[in-house]
């Protein structure tokens, strides 16, 4: 026992030990290192904290650790030490480090996330005493120590839900989340859509500087929120700054939304996956039975009939959809989809039921064999007749569309829904992320993937739209309506002229099933860890275990997507696209980053990315966060705002009562914000409004690591009050 005694006197002068409040605090720091006295729990900076009580949870704060995300990480990497845990001549025969918390949990201690430990057993005797304190073998941290941790959560029986979260296995995995999420139904099905509506190549110009002053500024600072605080949206922007807390719940507000109807594409993928095992394409003659006299197979020199329709309009409008003529009139339900619906969401529960545990091993799969799939379509492409029109259509602008305010917004859009800024996809993926994970170098691979993706879907999109202008003898503008079924009408005519065109067929539908996935995932995963942020003890109350949570958004969510598949679907599909995905984002994203780089400061900002990854961000990202980006977002919304056009399908114009509902729709996201601000400044405390509003916009307040709600201890300039350091 001396041999401890000594051991633990000579750390005794350069650690810091944490003590309660005692009368005669100079006896109980005698007693602390004592044979007799409980024994000392050592935190990964090398603070000590006496423990009362063996039977109870104790929170351990680390001076030395960053604030924020201490209650969500099981392992968290540990600072450089101030303190020698091991001198030189130790047994442990090293000198770098604090003691690791998982050597301590090895002999009988519980899961710790370097602030919190359970103490399972009591030493008993010198010999568990002294390797207690200082442990033969220092395990790996990153490894036997995580595993442990998840083998002691595993083991919990009454924490089903459990308010830590797992960590990516590797970065390959986050990396893929976040490229599966931009290389999705924002790139494949959004990006020539969009493109195709505003003119192609007037179209790229503004794409490239969004891209540039707000996309990957915001996407670097999103990740940024999401890897400090370890939270979703809505927990990660309450943190920051409780003023914007509703930027974050506007954002699983648009998620939950867009889940609806992104589920709607993913089914009708299904349908034509299946239908294209037939031995004939079914949308390749005008022989079928939904076909009208205003079919018309396409044939080179010979010009589209004004009226008619291509075999692949007419199976998209007539078979798949057996479109209403309106908004009006919702028609029956469409089994055929709503069987594919459902199939849908099965998809999606069971890559989710298991957190990013399921979810990252299903996206080896859906992420990487679109990239050879599209690499493939690109080299078809490229050979059919007529594809240097489409080409010149997609990088010759026309410069007077500039002008316009549609282009920009358009573009804007698309650079939210395809890298998922403003969504809370980012800040939900990062939050799984290892604390000092240098997330500069995702933000760089994602956004160039992103670009690059873009460019090559477009590239083979309107080489198709071209060789389809050449065989109708018309402009590539006219060749078809820019509605959202573009890519199910321009894709399958070109697919049906290849040789093996079911092989073909059922490859691309394949994947387009993966892309669709892979954006679902996202988005659904958003709302799910937004509400178990949020409402932890009422879930493991209420629901006990992280599937059902998952299988009740699913559900309700798949009811939510019923309407989509009525006759009058794609008008209610078009609607739902235009005021809660468009109309919408600019507004959340200019909150966002006021909340962001205004209220909580670039600064403060700064120096967490600093602590997090050895760098300040560069005067680049500053200046977009501080003063280009939210400009340009202001700017963008008010001329969204000037220039408003109601929306319509092809010819087809919604009554009033439909844009009403659209107002709706769209303000259950946008009224989230000042509502919230509203209660928060009333809930702050303050004798008058203006010390409210200051009390609303500084990020949480000081309190103990764990509390649910609360990860944000203590901020490098502000030590923690209720502690004592004792040298």
């Amino acid at each position: 026992m001396s041999k401890a005694e000594d051991s633990a006197e000579a750390a005794a002068p350069s650690v810091a030990i944490h003590v309660d409040h005692y009368n005669n605090q100079a006896g109980e720091n005698s007693k602390l290192l004592g044979l007799n006295a409980p024994t000392p729990i050592v935190t990964p900076s090398g603070q000590m904290r006496k423990v009362k009580s063996f039977t109870d949870t104790h929170r351990i704060h680390d001076v030395g650790a960053a604030s924020g995300a201490a209650s969500a990480r099981c392992l968290r990497p540990y600072d450089k030490p101030e303190v020698n845990s091991y001198p030189e001549g130790s047994e442990s025969g090293t000198n770098y480090g604090a003691p690791s918390v998982r050597s301590l949990a090895s002999i009988g201690m519980g899961c710790t996330d370097g602030r919190k430990m359970v103490i399972r057993r009591v030493p008993t005797s010198p010999t568990e005493l002294f390797h207690l304190v200082r442990p033969p073998t220092p395990p790996d941290e990153d490894t036997a120590s995580h595993e442990s941790c998840e083998e002691e959560e595993e083991d919990a029986e009454d924490h089903h839900l459990k308010p830590r979260r797992p960590f990516w296995a590797n970065k390959i995995q986050f990396v893929l989340a976040c490229v599966g999420y931009s290389v999705g139904l924002g790139n494949v099905w959004r990006f020539p859509y969009l493109c195709y509506k505003s003119g192609g190549g007037a179209f790229l110009i503004p794409y490239f500087i969004i891209l540039l002053v707000c996309g990957i500024p915001m996407l670097f600072m999103e990740l940024a929120v999401g890897q400090y605080t370890a939270h979703g949206p809505i927990g990660a922007l309450s943190q920051i700054c409780p003023l914007f807390k509703g930027a974050g719940l506007a954002s699983v507000v648009i998620s939950f939304l867009m889940s609806t109807y992104y589920a709607v594409i993913i089914a009708w993928a299904i349908y034509y996956f299946f239908t294209s095992f037939k031995s004939e394409m079914p949308w390749a003659s005008c022989s079928n039975r939904w076909n009208t006299p205003q079919c018309w197979v396409p044939h080179h020199n010979l010009t589209k009939p004004n009226g008619s329709q291509t075999p692949t309009e007419q199976f998209f409008e007539k078979k798949v959809l057996s479109m209403s003529d309106g908004i009006e009139y919702p028609g029956s339900m469409r089994w055929e989809l709503a069987a594919c619906l459902v199939c849908a969401w099965v998809l999606v529960y069971f890559a989710l039921w298991k957190s990013i545990k399921s979810s990252a091993k299903v996206r080896y799969i859906t992420t990487t064999l679109p990239f050879l799939l599209i690499i493939v379509f690109l080299g078809r492409s490229l050979t059919l007749e007529g594809a240097d029109m489409g080409l010149r259509f997609f990088f010759k602008p026309e410069w007077e569309l500039l002008k316009q305010s549609r282009p920009w917004v358009n573009a804007a859009s698309q650079i939210f829904n395809s890298i998922g800024i403003a969504f809370g996809s980012m800040i939900m993926f990062a939050s799984y992320n290892r604390f000092d994970n240098n997330f500069l170098h995702d933000t760089v691979a994602v956004s160039l993937i992103n670009a690059v993706t873009s460019l090559i879907v477009g590239i083979f999109t309107f080489a198709t739209i071209g060789n389809i202008a050449f065989e109708q003898n018309t402009n590539v503008k006219d060749v078809i309506a820019d509605s959202p079924g573009l890519l199910f009408v321009v894709y399958p005519q070109a697919i049906a002229k290849m040789p093996a065109s079911q092989l073909w067929a059922v490859l691309f539908f394949f994947m387009f099933l993966c892309l669709g996935l892979n954006s679902q995932f996202a988005i659904v995963e958003v709302v799910v860890t937004s509400i178990q942020d949020g409402f932890p003890d009422m879930i493991r109350k209420r629901l006990v275990y992280h599937e059902l949570l998952v299988l009740c958004v699913c559900v309700v969510s798949l009811f939510f997507g019923l309407p989509h598949i009525l006759q009058s679907g794609i008008y209610i599909f078009q609607l739902m696209d235009y005021y809660a995905a468009s109309l919408s984002i600019t507004y959340l994203a200019f909150f966002e980053v006021v909340a962001i780089a205004w209220l909580y400061g670039v600064g403060r900002l700064s120096r967490n990315i600093k602590r997090m990854t050895g760098r300040r961000p560069s005067f680049y990202f500053r200046f977009c966060w501080l003063v280009a980006t939210p400009a340009l977002l202001l700017a963008l919304w008010v001329a969204s705002l000037v220039d408003y056009t109601p929306p319509s399908y092809r010819q087809h114009v919604y009554p009033a009562w439909a844009q009403v509902l659209g107002w709706t729709i769209a303000s259950f996201s946008l009224l989230c914000i000042p509502v919230y601000a509203v209660v928060i400044v009333m809930r702050s405390p303050g004798k008058n409004l203006g010390e409210k509003l200051r009390n609303s916009i500084r990020p949480t307040p000081l309190c103990e690591c764990g509390i649910n709600g609360c990860d944000i201890c203590y901020s490098e300039s502000e030590p923690p009050d209720d502690k004592t350091n004792i040298n």
